[in-house]
């Protein structure tokens, strides 16, 4: 895929991009470090669907009509898929206002879909749940919101966003109705507006929203989820029937089911929606765990959401305790075990002598919540086991026999899954906008042979990068070091002295995915690799086409708050490119590689300097 102007969505001209366009070194760490030059040219977010970093333009619109009609002077909305998500939201505010030591009062604001009363003489059910909930706060304290944003991913996506904000301008979502004296709590008179759309939707008495007047105590949620009584994805048909969309919301349940039976390992088919029913799940998934099927996987809307409901479940059915982060992790996951609940014991460098630590201490009578990780620990702990797992992974290595909860699963071996299942049953909620599961199960039927090619793409790149062609050979094992100035590094579970921890898990047919990294003998030689490589170049990972980021800047910058996590002190080289390996012909990734390498070979030896000397 050819590079794009900075800011623009990858893919080009798509309204629902999964990536940015950051082109140049130089356009990255400007992106991470907020520079205006590069903030005012982005017309997408990462990502787009599910934005977290940047805010998507379709809901960033929506929160500025609601902001008009509903806020008070300096107020600013968040808009997120449920009443009960606002309410963990409002508890997030609460604990930072209280360390803080300061007195704010935060609305919530429900978009629930108009009542059709002639649909109801006619006996429909009308959905009452909210479509969007909006939390009002002070614009001084947008760091917080920020961090909740960020860490959580539990904001709505762009396509509930563009569908929704639609709606609502044409009067078929209207703000839920309070009785008067929770409106007589409000700050201020009623905003009006006059109502688009039909007459016969034209109808009740539109307020303001109340104040949220929060117990000091702990809430909890399962009472409200309880009372909510409708499935997320009749709310989603019942607009999307009436303001005429293309695609038919009532599919979604299916959609759902299909991605679920995808993850479970049961369906490998490539089939569609209405073969869903009558397709023949295989009788040995490829997870290869007694028990387990499609009902011990939970999907969320994305994959920090995945975590952090984990994290959330895990508090619930063991109560809060200390969590374990061991090895490096996506900054994000750390925010989460260090910010919800009593802390975490971090293990940034993931060795042996962090496991006798870990070890040491269980044995002194130190209880922990779960052990976050991103591969199997070879030692047992009385804790829960938390692994984070791209989904590709999942056709290499049936880990989830040794995970408690991966990302998305239970694992019925674990000591822990009778309470667990019984926890997130109560616990779970289903915020998957139903437009994004329709998208993910149409572009996730032909997975399977699509991680098969990636993964021969990948170990094409590493034979490229070890074997340079320009008279400069490259390392011969990652984790040895050259001082050839050209690669230093590379990080592929296929080579280096983990390799034999990574075959335990391997399935036969399985290889080493399509994610790696790779690190050079100068800064400089970073940069002019990075920058002359033909392919997009954006955030994200898992696409069908190959991305890469300047990824140790990416991690550092984008934290949302003072305490920023130092990479370098775990080792995480500053000049580490990382590489998501896509579809594209074997011989033009190749071409591609070879193309930079001989950029970087031009570079003269003898100059010494870090990746910020050349911005």
């Amino acid at each position: 895929m050819p590079m794009q102007e900075v800011g623009l969505p990858i893919p080009a001209d798509t309204p629902h991009a999964v990536s940015v366009s950051l082109p140049t070194w130089e356009s990255c760490v400007a992106y991470e470090e907020g520079e205006e030059w590069v903030l005012k040219k982005m017309n997408n977010g990462y990502p787009s669907v599910y934005p977290r970093f940047f805010i998507d333009n379709h809901i960033t619109s929506f929160a500025s009509t609601l902001v008009e009609q509903y806020a008070t002077q300096n107020e600013w909305a968040m808009l997120l898929p449920s009443h009960a998500v606002a309410l963990r939201c409002s508890l997030f505010f609460q604990d930072q206002f209280r360390t803080l030591k300061a007195d704010v009062k935060l609305r919530i604001i429900d978009i629930i879909p108009v009542k059709d009363t002639n649909k109801e003489a006619e006996g429909e059910v009308v959905p009452a749940e909210p479509m969007v909930s909006a939390v009002l706060y002070p614009k001084r304290y947008s760091s917080i919101a920020k961090s909740f944003w960020q860490h959580t991913g539990e904001g709505i996506s762009s396509r509930r966003a563009e569908l929704c904000h639609r709606a609502f301008i044409d009067g078929f979502l209207i703000p839920k109705v309070h009785n008067d004296s929770e409106c007589a709590s409000f700050k201020g008179s009623a905003p009006k507006r006059s109502l688009k759309g039909p007459l016969r939707y034209q109808r009740g008495k539109l307020a303001c929203g109340a104040e949220l007047n929060l117990p000091s105590g702990q809430v909890s949620l399962a009472s409200v989820q309880k009372e909510r009584g409708r499935n997320a994805d009749e709310c989603a048909h019942f607009v999307e029937e009436r303001y005429g969309r293309n695609l038919h919301f009532s599919h979604a349940r299916k959609a759902k089911l299909a991605i679920r039976r995808r993850i479970a390992g049961g369906l490998t088919a490539e089939v569609g929606l209405n073969q869903i029913s009558e397709a023949v799940c295989s009788s040995t998934s490829i997870r290869q765990v007694p028990g387990f099927s499609e009902d011990d996987v939970f999907l969320y809307p994305s994959g920090m959401s995945s975590i952090f409901n984990t994290h959330r479940v895990m508090m619930a059915c063991r109560g809060k305790m200390k969590s374990v982060c061991f090895g490096f992790p996506y900054i994000d996951t750390l925010k989460i075990l260090e910010k919800w609940g009593p802390g975490c014991q971090f293990y940034g460098n993931g060795s042996a002598e962090d496991l006798d630590d870990l070890e040491s201490r269980c044995k002194k009578g130190e209880r922990f919540l779960a052990l976050f990780c991103e591969f199997p620990v070879s030692r047992k702990f009385s804790a829960a086991i938390a692994m984070s797992w791209a989904a590709g992974k999942t056709v290499s290595a049936p880990v989830v026999a040794f995970a408690d909860k991966s990302s998305l699963i239970l694992n019925p071996l674990s000591q822990f899954y009778g309470r667990l299942k019984e926890t997130i049953e109560v616990e779970y909620e289903d915020n998957y906008w139903a437009e994004d599961a329709l998208f993910m199960e149409r572009n996730s039927r032909d997975f399977v042979s699509r991680i098969a090619r990636i993964n021969v793409n990948a170990e094409a790149i590493c034979s490229c990068l070890r074997q340079s062609t320009f008279g400069q050979p490259a390392l011969r094992m990652s984790l040895a070091t050259t001082n050839s100035g050209t690669v230093k590094h590379i990080y592929y579970p296929m080579f280096g002295l983990t390799k034999h921890i990574y075959d335990q898990y391997r399935k036969p047919t399985g290889r080493y995915g399509g994610l790696l990294s790779v690190t050079f003998g100068t800064g400089e030689e970073a940069v002019v690799f990075y920058n002359a490589l033909e392919t997009a170049k954006g955030p994200s990972l898992g696409t069908n086409f190959t991305l890469r980021l300047v990824q140790t800047t990416w991690l550092e910058n984008c934290q949302a708050d003072e305490e920023q996590l130092s990479a370098a002190q775990y080792g995480v080289e500053p000049d580490l490119v990382r590489m998501s390996v896509g579809l594209e012909d074997t011989a033009v990734l190749c071409s591609a590689i070879e193309q930079a390498l001989a950029a970087v070979a031009k570079v003269k030896p003898s100059v010494k300097m870090d990746c910020d000397d050349v911005l």
